[in-house]
């Protein structure tokens, strides 16, 4: 046991892995029993909703702070000691704010009866729609205290604010349901941000003050061109992915049935779940860890350091996943018997798409923009055409097929562009 503690107390990664490892598994626990009362109640065609509405605020996530989140963890990782450039760093990040926040209301409240149809194929849950383009200013500034927190590796902070504001929004979400059903639930993922925002101001407001002097931001952009070039990376990834999930999944429904859809709505979420595991890692330890190496040696040497710590972690935890599916199934989504095919293929693509992220960070904690842009449209682009191919083909079954071959075209082609990276510029200068 003093072992254990003493190597806890030396690697900041296990501190974080161990940590958030327990957040996890709370969540997923009240998670369980979540998907479990909406698989109930609201069936295969309802899931499927929730999974379009839920892609739709990931799509709002990226354009609302405009990228800035992983700029914001690159430069407070780098400079938290130094005021000045601090400053001109959060100016830049307000500006971006105040243009992503008015831009994606407008569009969505004048485009309110279209994105309904496309996200639900009627205007049942149009008022949902209406709602979501009056939070888009809570939605970027939430982002934005996210990346503050990561970015100085407060893990423990990060754990209460990610738990805390997420046993809220369940609680909220069960009352929507038992109110009005399936609307209630919809309204209750719209509103999410709010719960959450207001815990990060209560857990971490003093740090966010020191650091972010609030009533000397100003409309300047000193910034400019390293946040442009974040930005285009969040519109590439984040918000280029969500519109393919959605339309794969209109895609299912209309070739197959919206139950089909739901099953890969329900695999889908389970993949998210626990891949939410490495997320705070990448954002807690990985960006802020690559952005101060400059070797090509201590670069594999730290790759070499996270596979150790977390490839057998998942690895053990995807297999008992698969092994389990049928009980994992008739816990979560009782009669979803339909998704059982799924996992094995979302699973084999999920240890791939891990191992690839690990050092495709590199590309966001170096500023690499043609690399990252590049790498994800390749990765999108097989995604979405071998999605629409296979499923013909396969049925639904195609589209975990093609999440696994997608990943590993994805981790051949960013060892392939880190390793040019550092031919190019053996010292880690940035791109």
């Amino acid at each position: 046991m003093k072992k254990i503690r003493a190597l806890l107390g030396e690697n900041l990664l296990l501190k974080i892995t161990s940590l958030n490892a327990l957040v996890i598994v709370m969540r997923l626990i009240i998670s369980l029993f979540v998907q479990r009362v909406l698989a109930i109640n609201v069936g295969e065609a309802g899931i499927s909703k929730i999974g379009q509405l839920r892609n739709l605020t990931q799509i709002l996530t990226g354009l609302t702070s405009l990228g800035t989140f992983n700029g914001v963890v690159k430069y407070v990782a780098e400079f938290k000691n130094d005021v000045k450039t601090l400053k001109d760093v959060f100016n830049t990040v307000f500006v971006f704010w105040i243009v992503g926040t008015t831009i994606s209301s407008i569009v969505i409240v004048l485009n309110a009866g279209w994105i309904a149809i496309k996200l639900f194929g009627n205007h049942d849950f149009i008022s949902v729609i209406y709602i979501l383009g009056v939070i888009p200013f809570v939605i970027g500034a939430n982002r934005i205290f996210h990346g503050v927190v990561n970015g100085l590796s407060e893990y423990k902070k990060y754990a209460k604010i990610d738990f805390y504001g997420y046993l809220l929004s369940v609680v909220v979400l069960i009352g929507g349901l038992y109110y009005f059903n399936l609307k209630g639930v919809l309204i209750a993922i719209v509103i999410t941000p709010i719960i959450q925002l207001l815990i990060v101001f209560v857990v971490f407001g003093s740090i966010l003050k020191k650091y972010i002097t609030f009533k000397s931001l100003s409309l300047k952009v000193p910034y400019l061109n390293p946040f442009m070039g974040f930005m285009v990376m969040s519109l590439v990834s984040s918000v280029l992915l969500n519109y393919i999930e959605i339309d794969i999944r209109t895609v299912i429904t209309n070739k197959i049935n919206i139950e089909e859809a739901g099953y890969w709505t329900a695999v889908n979420f389970i993949s998210k779940n626990y891949m939410a595991f490495s997320s705070g890692i990448f954002s807690l330890y990985v960006i802020p860890k690559f952005a101060t190496i400059y070797s090509k040696t201590g670069f594999k040497n730290e790759v070499l350091t996270i596979y150790k710590t977390l490839l057998p972690v998942f690895g053990l935890g995807m297999l008992l996943v698969y092994v389990f599916r049928y009980l994992v199934i008739d816990i979560i989504y009782p009669n979803f018997t339909g998704m059982a095919p799924l996992f094995k293929w979302q699973l084999f693509g999920d240890f791939i798409r891990l191992a690839s992220l690990v050092i495709a960070h590199q590309f966001l904690a170096k500023r690499m923009v043609k690399s990252f842009v590049f790498s994800e449209l390749v990765s999108l682009g097989s995604f979405y055409f071998l999605s629409k191919f296979l499923v013909i083909k396969y049925g639904v079954e195609g589209v975990v097929m093609a999440h696994f071959i997608r990943y590993i075209i994805y981790l051949s082609l960013v060892v392939v562009l880190v390793g040019f990276y550092f031919r190019k510029k053996p010292h880690g200068g940035e791109i």
